[in-house]
């Protein structure tokens, strides 16, 4: 199994390592482009080439131990998906270790969700989304845990902040929280980070984000299920995400939607990359 970064051998043992990477190639509700179940391979494929110092926060997340599970596989339907990734999410948060979850489309999402209510309590964490999605049907395809789904699911565990919306459903406009989102064209517009307070707000003490990938505008990654244009630009995610962990506490987080394509690596090593800049701004404020 290759090991995310690929750091000394030291720093990727099972029984010491503070990080749990927890791949999910799973890709049973996509759909449009088909592929994410090859996307966890291919990111910590690509994050063997991603430089270990993170130049932003000065340090190297790899020092607190990152070991890469194996992957998490499911066949069958969503609703089977979600009690594996709930298991593998809730054994590293009882061990103290901290989770990242690597899809695989959106529905993988939901078991995180779980283990982290299982964890802490529903109620008592955010979920804040960074989509280009709503993802707020109560079924999709017939299927309550379908990727069009992940945050019906996420508001009955926790408050949940959406940033970066730019496509839904009639029925997720008529039925969803307008107050707690920030749409796609909001921050688009914006000339300030005015946008990023309005997200502070949002967010209670403890947070688990789940970024996925077609939250960035298609120029920058175009490797994914569903692109939509006039996305969000890599440093805008970054510097919520900065802000986030330094000035609430993130329990975990997940990177979704990836779909490799064979004109387009740069995807993966844009999706790994942003991986090891998340966990790096998450230990640098742990500091």
């Amino acid at each position: 199994m290759t090991q995310f970064l690929e750091p000394p051998a030291e720093f990727t043992a099972a029984d010491t390592s503070s990080i749990r990477i927890i791949p999910v190639p799973y890709d049973g509700t996509s759909t449009y482009r088909k592929g994410a179940d090859k996307g966890p391979a291919a990111l910590i494929e690509a994050s063997t080439q991603v430089e270990c110092f993170d130049i932003e926060t000065q340090t190297e997340v790899h020092i607190h131990g990152i070991h890469t599970e194996e992957p998490v596989l499911c066949h069958t339907t969503p609703e089977d998906l979600a009690p594996l990734v709930r298991a593998r999410v809730s054994d590293a948060l009882r061990s103290g270790r901290f989770p990242v979850v690597i899809g695989g489309e959106h529905s993988v999402t939901i078991g995180a969700i779980e283990a982290i209510a299982e964890h802490l309590g529903s109620g008592r964490f955010t979920v804040l989304q960074i989509d280009a999605h709503g993802d707020t049907r109560e079924s999709y395809h017939g299927s309550t845990h379908n990727h069009a789904c992940v945050m019906a699911r996420a508001r009955e565990h926790a408050t949940i902040a959406q940033v970066g919306i730019r496509a839904i459903d009639k029925s997720e406009w008529d039925t969803m929280d307008r107050s707690r989102i920030v749409w796609g064209w909001e921050i688009s517009k914006s000339k300030d980070d005015s946008w990023m307070d309005r997200v502070m707000a949002m967010l209670d003490n403890t947070v688990y984000i789940t970024v996925d990938l077609d939250a960035f505008d298609p120029a920058y990654l175009p490797a994914t299920g569903t692109p939509e244009p006039d996305g969000m630009t890599w440093r805008q995610v970054n510097d919520l995400v900065r802000r986030v962990c330094r000035e609430r506490t993130v329990i975990g987080f997940d990177v979704v939607e990836l779909c490799p394509h064979e004109a387009h690596h740069g995807s993966d090593f844009f999706a790994a990359k942003l991986v090891h800049r998340m966990l790096s701004e998450v230990f640098a404020a742990r500091a």
